[in-house]
């Protein structure tokens, strides 16, 4: 395999000799390749306040299983359940993938916004020209807000204790 091992190598480029075939062929392809395993999944981690999912996404029935329960148990809120949906919707793709995830850490509504964080990447990953639509639309975002953190001398985060005159 011929590769570009020094500088004297990047001169000779620019004086007109073809680059070696792996960069040749890394250059031309210009779209990004499919990433899924043996199995035929594609693999993605969410984040959201807390929570980690790490979602498994393959061709099904449209069925969705969280920490082994199906997610409409494991969510009861409709709200969560729709917030969890929304890549489908948005790519037009409801109930053609399986979706397999274990969720950790945090609450029911950060683990329901790492799931949909997770089911957008690992979507991206398993049918690349979709990470436009999704892009569009802010679900690939990471939502870095967290808690903040209680401080020493006060009540809370930013709430001092009550203020005495006398």
């Amino acid at each position: 395999m011929s590769d570009l091992r020094k500088l004297s190598d990047l001169k000779d480029l620019g004086r007109g000799q073809t680059p070696p075939p792996a960069a040749a062929a890394a250059t031309t392809q210009g779209r990004p390749e499919r990433k899924r395993d043996v199995k035929g999944r594609s693999y993605a981690t969410g984040r959201r306040k807390n929570a980690i999912a790490r979602v498994w996404v393959k061709a099904g029935s449209g069925k969705i299983i969280v920490n082994g329960k199906d997610f409409e148990v494991y969510f009861a809120r409709p709200v969560l359940r729709m917030l969890i949906n929304q890549p489908f919707v948005v790519a037009q793709r409801t109930g053609q993938y399986d979706v397999w995830s274990t969720v950790n850490g945090g609450g029911l509504s950060g683990q329901a916004g790492a799931l949909r964080h997770g089911i957008s990447r690992a979507l991206t990953y398993y049918e690349p020209g979709l990470r436009g639509i999704l892009k569009k639309d802010g679900f690939l975002t990471r939502d870095s807000r967290v808690v903040e953190r209680k401080k020493y001398g006060r009540r809370k985060a930013r709430r001092s204790f009550q203020f005495s005159k006398r």
